[in-house]
């Protein structure tokens, strides 16, 4: 049986990443409603996905304004609609699929997970990455035993200059205020791996970070507002747009764009926040933080972001009783340290990019179809400790790094939903 689906936010992760799970399996998924404001979106994904006119909406609450008539609510829209949007949807009886993160705000993720199991509802929080089989294999191996009991992970997510100039410099994540904390919004993934390949309570963490490059006086000589009025630098700035939309990023471009040639790129580019000088936006997140993590049993956890790296990856490193783990993500391989033996045993994964979207969505459809309503591999239940680590790291951040008692704090916030609740 398809599992009848209603897309909120027709963007690139709803329309481009998630969506497509309905094309290719129909038998397994079916979107039969799209709210999405903008017209070109959401007449393109009604045509592909075959949605008569009657259940294209602009607004997400005429989709939701009336008697459900699908099984799940997928939603792909800015950080700050989450809450609102998914609270609804529980309401009328809908599982839902929530793009991550959940909300820039503790106490309405705590709620969102309330009202989920209060409705006995399937929320899932599309971190994708535990499905991957990059990360899915080393959770097998570390669950296994292969490498004793772990003492200390090491993870380093390399945001990349150029990824790290789109999104979140020029992009829409760049305000904290208006969307959420790098850590959050960009690295609750990278949280979420480290708390699950911990497999144990987080108690105790601090945060030390700040936005040191991108800023007006950091700007060269002579620099415009944007790169199309004339800028001297051009040749040389690696930040220049045209550099990365018409190279790397030219599917990023999509963000601005539907004509992705190069022609229409730069038609595009002159309108569009993404054509600003990065010294010249109105950004505020961080470009570089650490946040360091202790466990129940003692182990410790270190991750550290930066923008200011070549490539876009993680680099793991898993140190164990009986041997370590030590990978990197864009190679697809890892290699396993025996201390006994002294045996180093390499392993390549193949993920072709779309593996772990679409064990993802097997089993949401799978859940859904069996009403599981708490048993995701990332049910908010099991997404929720990771996202109270971000918000008591960037805590800790603008505390000057000062040490957060995690299962106090995530309780303080707890107390604070139960007493709104009880209004």
């Amino acid at each position: 049986m398809s599992i009848k689906a209603i897309l909120i936010g027709a963007g690139v992760r709803g329309a481009n990443v998630y969506a497509p799970y309905a094309l290719k399996y129909p038998d397994e998924l079916t979107f039969v409603a799209v709210a999405e404001p903008d017209e070109e979106r959401r007449t393109s994904f009604a045509r592909k996905h075959g949605i008569p006119a009657e259940h294209q909406y602009k607004d997400w609450k005429e989709a939701l304004n009336q008697a459900r008539y699908a099984d799940a609510v997928m939603i792909c829209t800015h950080d700050r609609m989450h809450f609102e949007q998914a609270m609804n949807a529980l309401d009328l009886g809908y599982h839902v699929l929530l793009e991550k993160p959940i909300s820039p705000f503790p106490k309405e993720c705590l709620a969102m997970e309330k009202r989920a199991k209060e409705k006995g509802r399937l929320l899932t929080i599309c971190h994708v990455l535990r499905y991957t089989p990059f990360w899915s294999t080393i959770n097998r191996l570390i669950r296994r035993g292969d490498i004793g009991n772990i003492i200390s992970i090491q993870l380093t997510e390399h945001i990349g200059f150029a990824h790290m100039a789109h999104s979140y410099v020029r992009g829409q994540w760049n305000q904290a205020e208006q969307s959420s904390p790098l850590i959050l919004s960009k690295s609750c993934h990278d949280l979420d791996l480290i708390a699950w390949l911990m497999g144990q309570e987080c108690t105790r963490i601090s945060s030390f970070g700040s936005l040191s490059h991108f800023r007006r006086e950091h700007a060269p000589a002579g620099a415009t507002e944007r790169c199309s009025d004339g800028c001297p630098h051009l040749d040389t700035c690696c930040y220049a747009d045209f550099r990365y939309y018409l190279g790397d990023g030219r599917r990023h471009a999509a963000h601005f764009t539907e004509d992705l040639s190069d022609e229409g790129i730069l038609k595009a580019l002159p309108h569009t926040p993404y054509g600003r000088c990065v010294y010249a936006c109105d950004n505020d997140v961080v470009d570089h933080q650490i946040v360091n993590m202790e466990f129940h049993s003692g182990a410790t956890a270190a991750f550290h972001l930066s923008a200011f790296t070549h490539d876009s990856t993680r680099r793991v490193h898993i140190m164990g009783t009986h041997g370590e783990i030590q990978g990197n993500l864009s190679e697809q391989t890892f290699t396993v340290y025996d201390f006994a033996t002294g045996n180093e045993n390499r392993v390549q994964v193949q993920d072709g990019g779309k593996e772990g979207t679409e064990a993802m969505l097997r089993e949401f459809c799978r859940h859904v179809r069996q009403h599981h309503a708490a048993s995701a591999l990332t049910s908010v239940e099991a997404s929720i400790q990771s996202h109270m680590m971000a918000f008591a790291a960037e805590h800790s951040r603008i505390s000057q790094g000062a040490v957060v008692d995690l299962p106090l704090f995530i309780e303080q916030h707890k107390h604070q939903v139960l007493a709104e609740a009880c209004r």
